[in-house]
This record gives structure tokens, sequence and C-alpha cells, in this order.
């Protein structure tokens, strides 16, 4: 029998204290990076869930690459695969950041998303000066550059925005760019065939904003859909982008939904987020009605968020849902402020990247 001292028994009985202390936050650690892989969007959602992501920005901070990989499935680039991105003056593509999205998605399992074709916004000037206003030489450009990207990225791109915006911002009229006023609406048409022709297999949608809000614009999208498909035009998905206020009724949302529903398309709601704010639809034209978000604010965006995705499950039929993306998900790198001059928290992680009540209202919608 070995006779210990008081002091080497003391040393002994701390030491036995300090391994289960270590052994038991061991396991208590384990258990909460289970539950933390476990317990994500990605994982209750039976429908992608996407962000939208700037590939340098994403590939230079570590803790918002392991927030995207572990509660997202799906990824839109924020700018990295527009038009003013990819294509130079001169007719050479720059395709390196479109290559890093492509190789990222893939090492992480991400669906990659085409953000997007034909945008009056993202459309550089010097195409105005090389087309000189003449519709057969707009329509030549456009065809080799959306069959060029289209055709180079046929299999890992499985949607595309092929047409982003044609109505204007508020009604049902079309919106008067260097495109309309050039090629007329038939412009879209060309452009969804053109698209398809590259990748026959990949899904090709139209995408706007306020149609949740602005029922003479949702009608006046729901009409020109209308038309394509009365034209065998290849039309597949309709994107609801959902840049919303708090202030939308979810009555009016609902309603677009469900006349969304009716086109037979998928549904997208491709650019979430919901500011407490306002703004009038223009760079710079914020409206800071709140000068603090309280914690109250906060839990009425949760519901919010968890309403928005509660009714895109009911509402939507499985086989239209595409998928929820959020158009950046945390508030320090969020869009909303930058462009309309706000002070907003539109996002479900706040600006140290940690979960706010927001991301917690649209789990529990997806778990529902």
């Amino acid at each position: 029998m070995i006779h210990l001292s008081f002091k080497q028994t003391i040393v002994l009985a701390s030491f036995i204290i300090l391994t289960f202390s270590c052994n038991k936050e061991k396991e208590q650690s384990t258990d909460q990076t289970i539950a933390e892989e476990t317990t994500s969007l990605k994982t209750v959602a039976d429908f992608p869930v996407g962000a939208a992501i700037s590939i340098r920005n994403i590939q230079r901070d570590s803790l918002a690459e392991n927030i995207l990989n572990q509660q997202f499935n799906s990824i839109t680039a924020t700018n990295d695969m527009k038009m003013h991105s990819v294509l130079n003056e001169d007719g050479e593509f720059n395709w390196e950041r479109v290559d890093k999205l492509v190789k990222f998605s893939e090492a992480n399992n991400h669906r990659l998303f085409g953000h997007t074709l034909v945008w009056h916004s993202a459309t550089p000037k010097w195409v105005e000066t090389q087309t000189q206003g003449d519709p057969a030489k707009l329509d030549a450009f456009m065809k080799n550059y959306i069959q060029t990207i289209v055709g180079k990225y046929k299999g890992k791109v499985t949607g595309w925005d092929v047409v982003n915006e044609v109505m204007n911002t508020n009604g049902g009229g079309y919106r008067e760019t260097y495109w309309y006023n050039t090629m007329g609406i038939d412009y879209v048409a060309k452009a969804f065939q053109y698209a398809h022709e590259a990748d026959p297999d990949v899904d090709l949608f139209y995408n706007d904003f306020n149609i949740e809000r602005d029922t003479a614009k949702l009608h006046g999208a729901l009409k020109m859909i209308e038309d394509l498909k009365a034209n065998n035009i290849p039309i597949t998905g309709l994107g609801f982008q959902m840049h919303i206020r708090m202030d939308i009724p979810d009555s009016l949302i609902a309603y677009a939904l469900k006349k969304g529903v009716e086109t037979g398309l998928k549904i997208h709601l491709s650019e979430v987020d919901i500011i407490f704010n306002k703004h009038g639809d223009s760079q710079g034209g914020g409206i800071q009605v709140y000068d603090t978000i309280t914690d109250e604010m906060l839990e009425q965006q949760k519901e919010k968020y968890r309403n928005l995705v509660e009714m895109y499950k009911s509402i939507v039929p499985k086989e239209q849902q595409y998928g929820i993306t959020l158009w950046g998900f945390n508030d320090r790198d969020t869009w909303i402020n930058g462009f309309f001059n706000l002070e907003d928290k539109p996002c479900i992680y706040d600006e140290n990247l940690e979960t706010k009540p927001a991301y917690y209202g649209m789990l529990e919608g997806l778990n529902d």
C-alpha cells in the first residue's frame, strides 16, 4: 500500500479535479461544435439557403468564410459576375474572380448562382459608344457576351439572372434603358434565347425589386413573363429580390408570392434583407427614421424574417422552391448603408459577425 502525505493527497486531489474539469470542458466544447455543425440554416432547410458574397472579401476574412460554409449551401456573387467586372473595353474577358468563385463553390459544396447577364446598371458606358445605338450591333454584342460566359461555365453555374430590373422602379412600365431604347422589349426574349442555346439545362430567371410591394410593377412583370411564355421563350424562374422594409404588410408579400407561383416558374427569394428605415429606391435616397435600433425592434425583425420564410414554405409548392438567398448576411458588410446613406441593421448577423435575433427567426421559420 502506498501511503501519501497530507500535502501529496491535496496535490493528487487537485490533479484529479483539474483533469475532470478539463475533460468536462472538452466534452462541452465538442457538444457545442456538434450543435453548431448540425443546427444551421442549411441543415434545417429542405431547399438551398444562400448568401451573396465578394470572393475577394470572403477569402480574406476567415470568420466570415467559416460562417458562410457552416450556414449556407448556395452563393451568389454581388458584383464579380456582372458585365462591368468580367468584360474589358477591348473585348477581352477577365475570368479571374469568376474562376475563383467556381473553385470556392466546388470546394465547399455551394450551389453557384449567376448574377447577372443583362442589367442596365452593370453595362459599361463604352458599350453604348461601340454599338452606336444600332440594334443589330447591340444584339450581336449581347449574343456574344451571353453565350461566351454562359457557355464557359456550363454545368458549373446552376442558374442565371438573365435580365435584371426591366421594369420601372414604380408602376408597370418598362425601364427606358439603353437596351430598351435600342432594341425594344425584344432584347429580353433574345437574352433568354441566347442563354438557353449556350446551356440548355441551366435555370433562367427574371429578377426584380419592389414586386413584392408594388402591385402595379408586379403585374407588369407578370404580363411580360406571360408574353415570354406564350412565345415559347425558355424562362424557368422568377426572382423576388425582397429588399423589404419592416412596414411592408405580410399580406402584400403573400399576395405577390401567390401571383408568382401562378406563373409555374421556380421562385427564388434572391436578395433578401429587411430594413427598419426607408429610402426612395435611389442611391443616397435614405430616410433615417430611426436613429437607434432597440432590442424590441430587433425582436420584431426576427418575427419578420420568420414570417417571410414561413410564407415562402407555405405558399410556394416544393417543386417551385428554388431557394432563399440573403444579399449579404451581416450588418458590417451590408450594401444598404453605403448605397442609401443610412445607418441600419438589415441582416441576420451583426457588425461583429455574431448572430442576431433575426438569425433565429430565420432558423425557426426553416425548421417549423
